[in-house]
């Protein structure tokens, strides 16, 4: 099972990072020691002073599939679920400075919570039409809709196939909206597809 991760795929959040808006989508992996399943606490971790939160829409491949046509896209998936792509800021923006790759930042133990369900594609008009939020602490602070990416999530599972043969089980983290900011101990997250809580847990 491989976590691929989709960077800048919103303009506000790339514009309030300051990064350049991508041409085609920017992915990058997480192993599957980053996730953090079925709601349990996230242990703030001891070489970040800046853990901060992303959001994000959760496709899961029913199928193999390689060089995928977008037209075709949609026959690789059935589902949607919803995460955080917890991000070391401070830890990145080092990286960053020194060129080097930034997977510490982004790739670290439980630096992907992720719901304990899924919910089929089939419940919504259209996978580009789903909308989703992240509450902090009684807060909404981060929300969006699929229908705001830059690349689309056929899209997207057609270019990362390009490269990488997708297999069944496989999570696509479709990247963030704007709203990114960070966790302190003691605050809880709870994430939402349109109504349906599909998160809710606390930072220690």
């Amino acid at each position: 099972m491989k976590i691929i991760c989709i960077g800048r795929n919103y303009v506000d959040h790339a514009k309030e990072l300051a990064n350049p808006v991508p041409e085609e989508p920017v992915f990058f992996m997480k192993p599957d020691t980053a996730l953090l399943r079925n709601n349990a606490p996230f242990f703030y971790p001891s070489f970040s002073k800046d853990i901060q939160h992303e959001v994000e829409l959760i496709i899961k491949i029913n199928k193999v599939g390689r060089c995928i046509g977008e037209k075709f896209a949609s026959r690789y998936y059935s589902e949607v679920g919803l995460g955080i792509d917890f991000t070391a800021r401070d830890v990145q923006q080092k990286c960053k400075e020194k060129g080097l790759p930034w997977e510490v930042a982004k790739a670290f133990d439980f630096s992907a919570p992720i719901s304990s369900k899924f919910l089929p594609i089939a419940d919504f008009e259209s996978v580009d039409r789903i909308p989703f939020r992240l509450v902090k602490n009684g807060d909404v602070v981060q929300q969006g809709s699929s229908g705001d990416m830059l690349f689309s999530v056929n899209r997207i599972i057609s270019h990362i196939s390009q490269y990488i043969t997708l297999k069944i089980g496989d999570l696509i983290y479709t990247g963030t909206p704007a709203g990114v900011g960070p966790v302190a101990i003691g605050d809880r997250l709870q994430g939402y597809i349109a109504d349906t809580l599909m998160f809710d847990f606390e930072v220690k």
